[in-house]
């Protein structure tokens, strides 16, 4: 499936709109909810066993995606601020909260994502951030994105999970 072109419309989530999906340990969606699909833009057919990335904007910096897979692989929850294409190249902003869902004999069964509608405190602050986190990644890979993301949270004196989550209040 080849990937949309992106337009700069945005989409956007009302205050009790949650978004639900499911992939396997590849990434490959396996479930989506109504919600998923309608504002994706996909049909259902298109959506499941296709790669999440498929929603991935070129807007967003890897080094998140990076710190997605590094925590839901070893089985932590992580939160994160996430741009995502639709179909038709536009997009929406959603607060995800993605874990490892543990089957009975400790292996992990897939992964699953629950997102929300973002706040605006957290919107006058994540696109600037990563405009910044992409600048550096051009300029010296994720290795580099991943120092500024450091530096920053060091300046303001917090953790990654109590910088996210301190913007959605």
């Amino acid at each position: 499936m080849q990937r949309p072109t992106p337009t700069g419309t945005e989409r956007f989530l009302k205050a009790d709109d949650f978004i639900v999906s499911k992939t396997d340990l590849k990434g490959r969606i396996i479930y989506g909810n109504k919600m998923f699909i309608k504002i994706s833009g996909y049909s259902e057919s298109e959506l499941l066993g296709a790669p999440h990335s498929i929603l991935r904007h070129p807007d967003m910096p890897k080094i998140v995606f990076k710190l997605l897979w590094d925590r839901i692989q070893n089985k932590k929850e992580i939160f994160a601020y996430v741009k995502n294409l639709c179909k038709d190249g536009g997009y929406y902003w959603v607060l995800a909260n993605v874990t490892a869902t543990i089957a009975p004999d400790g292996s992990t069964r897939d992964y699953h994502s629950v997102r929300r509608k973002p706040s605006d405190q957290a919107m006058q602050m994540i696109p600037p951030l990563y405009s910044k986190l992409l600048a550096a990644e051009r300029s010296g890979g994720m290795e580099a994105s991943g120092r500024l993301l450091e530096e920053i949270l060091k300046e303001k004196g917090v953790g990654y999970d109590e910088f996210v989550l301190g913007l959605q209040q």
